[in-house]
């Protein structure tokens, strides 16, 4: 109250303005201004509290220079960053490569060589993925390469040979190989070698020698061949291997006198492997090529005679002088020679025609003979299941061979005979259409046909489709080749094979589906899918073995792989 009384008696509060310097001056003008305005009523604070302060506009405006500042400051560091945003971003991977170099370092000093993550060889390794060329990276892997070297070195010491081969294997694949991988592998394996004591393993080998057991894991090979690997130089083990090499030999020579070509070659590559240095290789493969020319000359010779049988009308017999004995003696000198069987599946075709030539001038028991030498050489050929279904519809009794007998009556049908006779044709077509030649069993257009013959052995149009399925599965064939669905390709003309065996088709049917496997391995090996090249060129093989691009599409392939 006091304070109140006094301010009135002097002219009411005085008020003291701070100063701020001369900042004062920047805003002289203002202070003019808001002088010559007259100030409104002041209002006293209430009771107990101090007097506002009034700031003047200058001392007010300097945050907002502070803050005018900042924002240049961020526009022109995020200009900056933005334009040099590749050099900010390169920083990235190589503080990544640093760090990974750094944990290498440390897995590699605490002895944390392979294994995990987490393993120097996996960081090390993660390293040059960011920077193959990296020579820290490098050296790392090279000095987990050794320590692992060192390792194996050490458990072979310690009679640990499982370790010592595992940590042996690491260093291989670290280092590559080398003298020093060599001299450990050889330390590792005459150390095997000792451990699994020498005398025994040798006497083992000759007992198996003396027995004749030369193949397999207890064989004298397999054997003599253990004691050579961890002494190369043994004396007695080189002397029982040569003994091996001598047996395997005579059993070549054995093979050839029986005429298994094919037994020969295959015990000529293994004596080629377990003895490369045999004396008598190069007489043993001269021979088994020897015999290979002169089976071929016979096969051929053969062939040629069965051809000429074929045409003097000499079909079949009880000696040598007919196409049947020809065709099959081809067949034992070259097991599954195409011309061999398509000679057979002729052979077949000439009985089925002197058979339906007996079932016309009624003489069904020579017929029924006839087709039974067919069946045996062609069992699914499609004019033998006509015949037999004619031999069937029309015999009325058996009789001697050549006595001739009256046809029977073409059967009566009921109408649901008929209506089922019809529907059996139509499935056939349809299913001829599709390329559901001979399978599947039972629906069919083969099977199909030969039900509908069961019911009229004799029905002109169930006789004549199934007749036709040979130029059917022809044409599927050549479509099935020019869509280059080769799966297809190959079920039609194995089909074809089984219908009409002795179709001359076949030989080029075969060639063209072989030229089409061979482009397929061709453009394989172009994509670089070699599993797939190699599937295909297996199929060429074993289509045209003679083909010459065989031996240039097998090159392709092996300067790829």
């Amino acid at each position: 109250m006091n304070n109140r009384n006094d301010a009135s008696r002097h002219g009411g509060p005085q008020r003291t303005e701070p100063v701020l310097g001369n900042l004062d001056h920047l805003d002289a003008d203002d202070d003019r201004r808001a002088s010559a305005r007259p100030e409104p009523p002041r209002r006293e604070p209430p009771f107990g509290h101090a007097p506002r302060v009034r700031v003047p506009l200058a001392r007010r405006r300097i945050p907002w220079l502070a803050v005018v500042i900042a924002i240049v400051l961020v526009v022109g560091g995020g200009g900056w960053a933005w334009s040099h945003r590749a050099t900010l971003s390169a920083l990235l991977p190589q503080t990544q490569l640093n760090s990974l170099l750094t944990r290498a370092d440390q897995a590699y000093a605490a002895g944390k060589l392979m294994g995990g993550p987490d393993s120097a060889r996996d960081l090390y390794v993660a390293a040059r993925a960011l920077d193959p060329d990296n020579e820290q990276a490098l050296a790392g892997l090279q000095k987990v390469g050794h320590a692992e070297l060192a390792q194996a070195q050490a458990a072979l010491k310690a009679h640990d040979y499982n370790a010592a081969r595992a940590s042996l294997e690491d260093a291989r694949g670290l280092l590559g190989g080398g003298a020093e991988i060599t001299a450990v592998d050889q330390a590792l394996a005459k150390a095997v070698l000792h451990n699994a004591n020498v005398d025994v393993l040798i006497d083992q080998a000759r007992a198996a020698l003396a027995n004749g057991r030369i193949d397999g894991n207890g064989g004298a090979a397999a054997l003599f061949g253990k004691v050579l690997a961890g002494d190369p130089h043994n004396a007695v083990a080189r002397h029982g291997m040569n003994q091996v090499g001598d047996l395997l030999a005579s059993r070549i020579q054995a093979q050839l006198g029986k005429n298994d070509r094919a037994g020969a070659r295959q015990t000529l590559t293994e004596l080629a492997a377990r003895l490369p240095g045999y004396s008598q290789l190069p007489t043993l493969r001269a021979n088994v090529a020897a015999a290979d020319r002169a089976a071929d000359a016979q096969r051929d010779q053969y062939l040629a005679q069965g051809q000429a049988d074929l045409r003097a009308g000499r079909v079949t017999g009880a000696g040598n002088d007919n196409a049947e004995a020809q065709f099959k003696a081809a067949l034992a000198a070259d097991p599954g020679n195409a011309k061999a069987h398509a000679g057979l599946g002729q052979v077949a075709e000439a009985l089925v025609v002197q058979a339906n030539a007996a079932l016309d001038a009624g003489h069904t028991h020579d017929a029924k003979s006839l087709l039974d030498q067919a069946a045996a050489l062609a069992p699914k050929s499609a004019d033998l299941a006509a015949a037999r279904s004619r031999l069937a519809a029309g015999a009325t009794g058996g009789g001697n061979a050549g006595v001739a007998a009256a046809p029977s009556a073409p059967p009566t049908l009921t109408p649901a005979d008929s209506a089922k006779l019809a529907r059996l044709i139509a499935r056939a077509k349809t299913a001829a259409r599709k390329g559901d030649i001979m399978l599947p069993p039972g629906n069919s257009a083969y099977d199909l046909y030969r039900a509908a013959l069961g019911i009229d052995g004799n029905n002109a149009g169930a006789q004549a489709g199934l007749r036709n399925l040979p130029q059917v599965t022809r044409d599927q064939f050549q479509r099935a080749v020019r869509e280059d669905n080769l799966d297809m390709a190959h079920d039609m003309l194995g089909t074809l094979e089984q219908l009409d065996p002795g179709d001359p088709a076949t030989a080029s049917m075969r060639h063209r589906l072989g030229s089409a496997w061979l482009d397929r391995a061709d453009h394989y090996v172009g994509l670089g899918e070699l599993g797939a090249a190699r599937a295909a060129l297996r199929e060429a093989q074993r289509l045209v073995p003679d083909d010459p691009r065989i031996s240039e599409v097998d090159a392709r392939l092996h300067r790829n792989g």
